[in-house]
């Protein structure tokens, strides 16, 4: 497994490698969604590129880049392990340099739900995707289905400006008790984690009320909020059952329609998803 941390050294192993090269783009802090991603890359395709980089113009300035959990040893190790070919991590001054001021704005799907409330951060994850995909140029590029909006973003992007890659989304993957898995879970305190199995449960009863029937977004949602409600350390910031394509609110349900919601418990801030089909 091969470590690279500049671009310009990407660029040229790049050359070199047996293609198709599957991208799976990370954060770090690596958890068994992300390693899952990475051995479908590998099924796929004839080498895996993983980056690991705290992208930090998708961070609003009262958002945690500084706290955000970083782990270089323990993400390496389990990229090994999982048979990647490349690691790359590039530092701030290589992807920003001094006097950058080039960005991938994306209208309307930006302006809802996680654009609404973080002002500026698909710009951020928008802009640094395309300098990754540029940077790795592969044939396949890997996401999850728990950053719903974010995978629509990106796929947008890559086909309004004609990108020559396919974008995979995975299945979101769960611990034992439903909690979608993510970097920020370590943030809960025990009583928190305990309490966050509330964002899948509220999530099944929107499924068990789809599937007797039920076509009332309004109605869904309500049952929802009292739902979560009932949990005295969740608090919401929006419920959305929207056009799986649009991200339009539904007032009645015309699947397939995603289902997502951010819920904080306590300080951290959770969301999650599924597809009504």
């Amino acid at each position: 497994m091969k470590i690279i941390e500049s671009i310009s050294e990407m660029k040229n192993v790049r050359w070199g490698m047996d293609g198709p090269v599957g991208f799976v783009p990370t954060m770090g802090y690596l958890h068994e969604g992300h390693i899952s991603l990475v051995q479908r890359a590998k099924k796929e395709n004839a080498s895996a590129v993983v980056s690991i980089y705290v992208n930090p113009t998708q961070f609003g300035p009262k958002e945690d880049l500084k706290k955000y959990p970083r782990d270089i040893p323990r993400d390496l190790a389990m990229l090994e392990k999982a048979g990647t070919d490349v690691v790359f991590i590039p530092p701030d001054g290589d992807m920003y340099p001094t006097g950058y001021n080039t960005w991938v704005d994306l209208e309307k799907i930006t302006e809802r739900l996680e654009g609404a409330a973080r002002p500026g951060h698909f710009r951020g994850v928008a802009t640094v995707c395309n300098k990754l995909f540029n940077i790795v140029e592969p044939a396949k590029a890997y996401f999850g289905q728990k950053d719903a909006q974010q995978v629509l973003v990106i796929q947008k992007m890559v086909r309004e400006l004609n990108m020559n890659l396919d974008i995979v989304v995975c299945p979101t993957v769960r611990e034992p008790d439903g909690l979608a898995m993510s970097s920020r879970n370590t943030y809960l305190k025990p009583d928190e984690r305990k309490a966050a199995t509330v964002l899948y449960k509220s999530l099944q009863l929107a499924q068990k009320l789809y599937d007797s029937g039920e076509r009332d977004a309004g109605k869904i949602r309500r049952q929802m909020t009292e739902f979560i409600q009932k949990e005295s350390l969740a608090h919401i910031e929006y419920i959305s059952i929207a056009n799986v394509n649009t991200l339009d609110e539904q007032e009645k349900i015309a699947p397939p329609s995603l289902v997502s919601m951010v819920v904080r418990i306590g300080a951290p801030r959770l969301l999650d998803n599924i597809i009504l089909k």
